[in-house]
């Protein structure tokens, strides 16, 4: 007699409860899907106690998707029996089994929220795009809310083993160990610097459930992981694999990366305007302010900021080696598309990561400006106004960090004329460029492809020579891009 499999047992022999705290390192947007408030993008809060709330699915999706870039490279749709085993089977299988594990949601305190704005810039005129529907002017303006970095959500997970529970173990602690090495981002918005994220430390609690004394102390705890009377003892450690009993190493691991990581000084003052709270200070304009872990507010250069910078300038050179359709993808494809026609389930998502970083040891000074009438050549009426940008000094560092996922020769080679741009101050970042705002000077970068574990370039100490770990691979990179662009 068969038994339906409805009716048939899992045969859980052990359940192991995952606890950390999960920290913020930069703001992030958890939203709630309304866009009928004040605030275009508003976030997802608890309703009872309105505390910032981190959905269970969310967060299983993010691990998910980590664990299947993994173990089969950036892009790929391909899934594992693994996979399946520990998060259940793929939308659509109903023949696929349940999720070993157990993704309960996490709510943070009462969030302290920040406001950002943000625009589409028109390629052509560099400003605020605008389009005429039926008569009426419309603009890509927009606003959301995000939660302050330095936010805590206490994490909760529980894995259900049966009979032979190592191999998912071990993929467990590898996810687990992408989310404290700062691997996995969640939230919106997360290629270009939001929801970076990182777990210090680590609580596991094992029940074996076929003995008695940790089947009661399941049974019996408020909270599992609480109770005193389990035969095994509560782990604590900053690494998840020991404490999980699995080892990592050896895992394979199929991603494809290009990292730039460069130093450079402010050269001139940078201005990226703040849309919300700055102008309390009392300029009319101020430089963009993020808080951090500490409740600290700094100055900080914006992944949203330096992508649009980038992709304008990739289209300049796209567009000088040579032009048309083909350039065109090529951009879409590493910044994802302009914008979206036709159906939304094609489209994808950059590859190019570009994180928000910190301006250290700036200087904040008011500077006033006047408008000046064209026709008169005087001050124009109520034409005074004063901005606070931030200005460089010797000791101002400004980082740029670019990851590009499953990159190619000829990608990795744009991406290397656009840092030529920003480190000779060809490329200005922010607003008022005009009046000489915005300009960079390089100090060294480090660059690492699938070919070149890594490459360096830095300047001296008397600032005038450069220091190339490896010409010949450099140019390389770029020759692939000419003779892509060429072929098209």
């Amino acid at each position: 007699m068969r038994t339906h499999p409805l009716m048939s047992s899992r045969k859980i022999y052990e359940r192991w409860i995952i606890e950390g705290e999960l920290v913020l390192e930069t703001p992030t947007h958890l939203g709630n899907g309304d866009s009928d408030g004040v605030v275009d993008m508003p976030l997802l809060l608890d309703e009872v106690t309105g505390r910032a709330l981190l959905p269970g699915t969310s967060l299983a999706g993010a691990l998910r998707s980590y664990l299947r870039e993994c173990r089969h490279g950036f892009g790929s749709r391909l899934t594992d029996a693994l996979i399946e085993s520990l998060f259940g089977a793929e939308k659509g299988n109903d023949a696929g089994g349940q999720s070993a594990l157990i993704v309960e949601d996490a709510l943070g305190e009462k969030p302290t929220v920040e406001l950002r704005d943000g625009v589409r810039i028109d390629p052509a005129t560099r400003t605020a795009k605008m389009d005429l529907k039926n008569g009426t002017a419309r603009g890509y303006k927009y606003d959301l809310e995000l939660l302050e970095a330095g936010l805590t959500f206490p994490l909760r997970f529980e894995l259900l083993l049966g009979s032979d529970g190592e191999p998912i173990t071990q993929l467990l602690a590898q996810a687990l160990h992408g989310l404290a090495c700062g691997e996995i981002a969640i939230g919106l918005r997360k290629r270009r610097g939001f929801g970076e994220c990182r777990v210090m430390r680590w609580r596991v609690q094992r029940y074996d459930l076929r003995q008695p004394a940790d089947l009661i102390a399941w049974l019996t705890a408020e909270r599992p992981g609480e109770s005193t009377a389990a035969v095994q003892p509560m782990l604590e450690g900053t690494e998840i694999a020991p404490l999980l009993k699995v080892s990592l190493e050896g895992v394979a691991d199929k991603r494809s990366l290009c990292s730039i990581h460069a130093e450079c000084i402010l050269d001139s003052s940078l201005l990226i305007r703040s849309g919300f709270g700055e102008q309390d200070r009392g300029p009319d304009a101020v430089h963009l302010h993020s808080a951090r872990a500490g409740g600290r507010r700094v100055p900080v250069l914006s992944g949203t900021s330096l992508a649009g910078a980038l992709r304008h300038r990739a289209e300049r050179i796209l567009d000088t080696l040579g032009s048309g359709a083909p350039a065109s993808e090529m951009l879409d494809d590493l910044f994802g598309p302009a914008q979206i026609t036709g159906d939304r389930q094609k489209v994808k998502a950059s590859r190019l990561v570009v994180k928000e970083t910190v301006i250290t040891n700036p200087v904040d000074r008011v500077q006033n400006r006047i408008r000046i009438d064209r026709l008169t050549g005087s001050v124009h009426g109520t034409g005074l106004f004063n901005e606070q940008p931030v200005f460089g000094k010797e000791d101002t560092q400004v980082t740029v960090e670019l990851l590009l996922r499953a990159p190619r020769d000829s990608e990795i080679g744009l991406l290397l004329l656009l840092l030529k741009d920003l480190w000779t101050g060809d490329l200005p970042l922010g607003g008022g460029v005009s009046v000489g705002r915005g300009r960079l000077k390089g100090v060294r970068a480090e660059i690492k492809t699938p070919r070149d574990p890594l490459l360096s370039i830095a300047v001296d100490r008397a600032g005038n020579r450069l220091a190339i770990s490896d010409r010949a691979a450099l140019e390389r990179y770029v020759t692939a891009l000419c003779a892509e662009v060429a072929r098209s």
